[in-house]
């Protein structure tokens, strides 16, 4: 309906000597499409008040409406172009007494939520770049066509002006900052799920590309009708539903537009520095339910803009996160694009902001984004998908992998998320997507990293000084732990401890396997252990679960949540601990505290741990080693107090989660060092070289 008549627009602009991107074509296109809108607007409200007998006191005095200036009609209501300004006239009417009115509506509006507000904020932000009164006359009757007296019509006109934020963010330069691909929008959208009654939120909306989609996700369904709600849920998504705030002004006008073509006569946007609120001073009432943001990074803020915040950082990115974890309400869903370098980042700030994360909210899932995302930002980013008001125990990764380089011509959509959409909904693990158990991190700086262990990661190598730096870096950190190890007690024996057998005063429960004929055996809801399960230090998924009948009529036996079981045959020497309660196999026993006032489960885990080696060594068999019970029973075991069982078990605690950082320096050192191999390798054959590769790796040992 309206297609051509944009294109026309733009025609119009491209021969504009004052507009010279796509950035100045939308930031003119908006505009006057705002005041055309405003006078349909008007129009509407007058008529509906005549029809109810009613005045209507309209916004604009008369000589400053789009009907009077812009496009002035005879009786009949044609053009009447014998009344319109063009040429010189044109352009002084519009910059010396137009704009300088309109501006003025931002000192007399009554507050920042009402429509006057927004036409003052919108054309104090804004100038009028036509300097050719003629090529403005043009642009004001192809605007003139367009109409917004109908949803249909109004859905259209969005479709189209969405078009033209897209061109800007293909446009290059600082376009992209305007753009976030819808179908990642969508795919976000999707696994927030927002609901009607509900608010949601960007503190940095840019276009309010978010807050149109989810406007869409409540307003129609799959197939793009409308959905069924009542007239009161309609005006509560027009009025009290999307919150944003936008400090750059041409973000700030197209929001509105874009926001106003979505069918919400007056958005709830405020032009302002998001991060100048002081997060010390938010209270319930300014917390929203979901929070869907793309903010910007790479940015630097000023020292006093850092006071507001807990953890100081001028990383624009890392300052955002922390205001979306603080207005997100408890039990509230959010969404956030940020550059991946966040996941690994050693710096304390960052450390910093991933352990209030993951202490403060779910992360419950990460999605990794390839490069080319993002059109012209040249950098790789993740979606962080949070709860607040529960710590992390998992997070489930997926690594986008469209399979083709992406592009202008190459763009992302909405096929290439599907899989990530109906995989995320049960976590489920694949060739592209895994769970990791916060456990499992390095505690100390809750590296979150994106290691695919199904798939090996492509990366382009860095440059050999880059590598170098790092491993320098990782030298320093190895050195700071390994003094720290150093400095801790580690003296966690005592003669006077009194000494038990293990089966004096533990329960060594074994276990067994359910018949396999019989396949509905393993049709339950029971975790069925087996030392194939004993991966890490504590089981928390099986790969078989078994029904109540299975246990009755067999010889397996459940072990209930929380206590260890070792392996005596076959992975001879394994001890873990169980997540649930959980039956187990023959190799298996359960080892349970007959009293936990006498003896603690996290002591007994770590003293098994000790003597792991003792129970490989004892094993006997042709082909499958294993251990007796009665050797297993006769383990000495030293028993203190139960307070000093607590105290070894936090300073084991400590000195495991040190040696996991420890060992997570190493490996990256390790990959670091084969990375400059490949690195001087590649450079040595085409000419790129520097310095000998002798010397290179002389600064890395």
């Amino acid at each position: 309906m309206f297609e051509q008549t944009f294109k026309n627009i733009d025609d119009v602009l491209w021969k504009e000597s004052g507009c010279s991107s796509e950035l100045d074509y939308t930031e003119q296109t908006s505009w006057l499409l705002f005041l055309k809108y405003l006078d349909d607007l008007e129009q509407e409200r007058a008529l509906a008040a005549e029809l109810q007998g009613r005045d209507y006191s309209f916004i604009l005095e008369e000589q400053h409406r789009w009907s009077q200036w812009a496009a002035p009609k005879k009786a009949d209501k044609t053009a009447d172009p014998d009344a319109a300004l063009t040429g010189d006239d044109l352009i002084d009417f519009v910059n010396g007494i137009l704009f300088p009115y309109l501006r003025g509506f931002r000192q007399r509006a009554a507050s920042a939520d009402t429509i006057e507000y927004k036409i003052g904020e919108i054309f104090s932000e804004i100038r009028n770049k036509f300097q050719s009164g003629y090529s403005l006359r043009d642009a004001l009757d192809l605007i003139d066509q367009l109409r917004f007296r109908s949803q249909q019509e109004k859905h259209e006109l969005s479709h189209l002006y969405e078009s033209k934020i897209k061109n800007m963010g293909n446009a290059g330069r600082n376009g992209g900052e305007y753009y976030t691909p819808r179908p990642l929008i969508r795919a976000m959208i999707r696994v927030c799920q927002p609901c009607i009654g509900e608010t949601v939120y960007d503190g940095a909306c840019g276009s309010a590309g978010f807050l149109c989609e989810a406007h869409d996700y409540l307003r129609y369904d799959q197939d793009g009708k409308p959905a069924k709600l009542t007239t009161g849920q309609l005006a509560a998504l027009k009025t009290h539903t999307f919150f944003g705030k936008e400090k750059k002004s041409l973000a700030y006008v197209i929001a509105i537009m874009n926001l106003i073509l979505h069918g919400i006569d007056t958005p709830n946007l405020l032009h302002t520095n998001t991060l100048a609120d002081n997060l010390s001073h938010v209270q319930e009432k300014d917390r929203y339910d979901i929070i869907l943001a793309n903010p910007p990074f790479g940015g630097k803020e000023r020292k006093e803009i850092q006071q507001n915040f807990t953890i100081k950082t001028g990383e624009t990115a890392f300052l955002f996160l922390q205001h979306f974890i603080k207005f997100l309400k408890a039990g509230g869903r959010a969404a956030v694009v940020i550059k991946n370098t966040f996941l690994s980042n050693s710096d304390n700030a960052a450390k910093a902001l991933r352990r209030e994360l993951l202490e403060s909210c779910n992360l419950h899932t990460v999605l990794d984004c390839p490069g080319g995302t993002f059109l012209g930002a040249g950098v790789k980013t993740v979606v962080l998908f949070f709860e607040k008001g529960e710590p992390t125990r998992k997070i489930w990764y997926y690594q986008l992998d469209p399979g083709r380089n992406m592009g202008k011509t190459n763009p992302l959509n909405d096929g290439d998320l599907e899989e990530f959409v109906a995989l995320q909904a049960g976590f489920a693990d694949s060739e592209k997507s895994w769970s990791v158990r916060l456990a499992d991190l390095d505690q100390e700086g809750f590296d979150l990293s994106v290691r695919n262990p199904n798939a090996a990661e492509k990366v382009p190598l860095r440059e050999p000084q880059d590598i170098l730096a790092e491993i320098a870096g990782l030298d320093l950190e190895s050195a700071a732990v390994l003094e720290r190890i150093g400095q801790d007690d580690s003296n966690i024996s005592s003669s006077a401890w009194e000494i038990h057998s293990l089966g004096d005063i533990c329960q060594l429960i074994g276990g067994g396997t359910p018949s396999k004929k019989n396949e509905d055996f393993y049709k339950g809801d029971i975790p069925w252990a087996t030392v194939r399960d004993m991966k890490h230090d504590v089981i928390t998924r099986t790969d078989f679960k078994i029904t109540e009948d299975a246990v009755k009529n067999s010889s397996t036996n459940i072990i209930k949540a929380g206590n260890v079981v070792i392996a005596t045959r076959v992975g001879l020497g394994k001890i873990c601990l169980i997540e649930q309660d959980t039956a187990i196999n023959q190799d298996l026993r359960g080892v349970v505290p007959k009293s936990t006032k006498v003896l603690s489960v996290r002591y007994l885990f770590w003293w098994l741990k000790s003597v792991a080696h003792r129970i490989e060594r004892e094993g006997t068999g042709a082909t499958v080693k294993g251990v007796k019970l009665p050797f297993v029973k006769s383990l000495k075991i030293p028993l203190p107090p139960i307070a000093e069982q607590q105290r070894i078990t936090d300073q084991l605690d400590a000195l495991a989660a040190k040696n996991k950082h420890l060992e997570s320096i190493y490996q990256k050192k390790l990959t670091a060092l084969a990375e400059l191999k490949q690195s001087i390798l590649q450079k040595a054959f085409t000419g790129e070289l520097t310095q000998a590769p002798e010397q290179e790796l002389a600064e890395a040992c």
